[in-house]
Parts: C-alpha cells; sequence; structure tokens
C-alpha cells in the first residue's frame, strides 16, 4: 500500500468519524489527503471502493485496542470487564483518529436507510461483538461466575446498547466524566452479575 493510499483511507476515516460517509464529498477526502482527482482514482475505483477499505481499517482498530490483553485474562467475565474498560479508554476517548466518536454508529445510523449493503457491513461487526458477549457471558455461567438463571442473551443485548449508548452520548457531548460513567454504570451492572453468583 503507497503512502497516499494509507493518508486516503485515515483521512477518510476521520471525516465519516465527523460527517459520515454520505455528507464526506470525493473533494472532501482529496483535500483533507492532499491529493488530486488522478490521485485518488490511482488507487480506489469508487467512493464506495473506498469505503470498504476504511470499513477494514476502522475494524482493525477497533480489534486492537478493544480486544486488548483480553487473552491474558483467564476468567470469563473479567474479559467482559476488560473488553468495556478498553472500548471506553483505548478506543472511544481516541480523538485523533475518531473525532466524531464511533465511527461505526455514524455509519449504521446514517447508511441504514440510504445504502442498506453498505449499512448490512457495518451490522455484521455489530452481531459479532453481541456474539462475542454473550460466549464470555456463556463461558462465565458454566464456570460459576454468574448465576444459572441469568438469561446471557438478554445481558449481551444490554451491554452491547450500553455501549452503543454511551458511544452516541461522548460522540455528542465529548465529557469523559460521562463516558466514565455510562461504561462505569455497564461495569458496575457486570460486577452485580458475579457476586450474586457467590
Amino acid at each position: 500500500m503507497t503512502d497516499l493510499q494509507e493518508r486516503i483511507i485515515y483521512e477518510s476515516l476521520r471525516l465519516f468519524s465527523l460527517k459520515g460517509f454520505l455528507s464526506t464529498s470525493v473533494n472532501d477526502i482529496m483535500e483533507a489527503a492532499g491529493t488530486s482527482k488522478g490521485g485518488f482514482y490511482n488507487h480506489f475505483t469508487s467512493k464506495e471502493d473506498l469505503f470498504f477499505q476504511v470499513l477494514d481499517r476502522a475494524q482493525r482498530i477497533w480489534r486492537e485496542r478493544v480486544l486488548f490483553g483480553l487473552g491474558e485474562v483467564e476468567s470469563p467475565i473479567g474479559k467482559v470487564q476488560r473488553l468495556l474498560t478498553n472500548y471506553r479508554d483505548r478506543y472511544l476517548k481516541d480523538g485523533d483518529d475518531f473525532p466524531g466518536g464511533c465511527v461505526f454508529v455514524t455509519l449504521s445510523v446514517e447508511l441504514d436507510d440510504q445504502l442498506p449493503h453498505l449499512c448490512e457491513e457495518v451490522n455484521r461487526g455489530f452481531s459479532g461483538l453481541k456474539n462475542m458477549l454473550k460466549r464470555f457471558l456463556d463461558e462465565g455461567r458454566e464456570m460459576g461466575e454468574l448465576a444459572e438463571s441469568v438469561d446471557t442473551s438478554a445481558v449481551a443485548e444490554m451491554i452491547f446498547v450500553g455501549m452503543l449508548g454511551s458511544s452516541v452520548i461522548y460522540g455528542v457531548d465529548k465529557s469523559t466524566d460521562t463516558l466514565d460513567r455510562s461504561i462505569g454504570s455497564l461495569l458496575g451492572y457486570v460486577d452485580r452479575l458475579r457476586r450474586q453468583a457467590i
């Protein structure tokens, strides 16, 4: 990948986070990346082609940051807690790569009615996150970290919705205090579920 291609993807990621895909023009991208039409179309056949490369980059960044250190945590419920902490501290608070907040939330809201085939790509990631949360919760229940009566599907859904809600609120007000309280309430909820099993 050339330096220019990298720069176009990076600047597009930032712009999509701030303005969304539809409100970001190819001219906006060219200006931010300091290139011409020829420079852009030398590397991308269309704005939609660029979308898929930006989405791939955003997903890699998300995995590197949010899943950081999970392999070192033996407890499945501890993995959920580490994931939430990483999501807050290593992902959402990154104003450099994602100045407008979580790019996935921005894209899913914007693309739902306009370009459903692109929104479907974003929603695949959301489904993957919910499945991962449920898997950790199921493992935690099997190991006795959660009571047998805990509905892991409902808890996974609640954590997922809380994460998205925290992201939306933080995207609007950029208050780290509000973000800390939002994710803190999810961490407290998981901790209460864990203590009920003891």
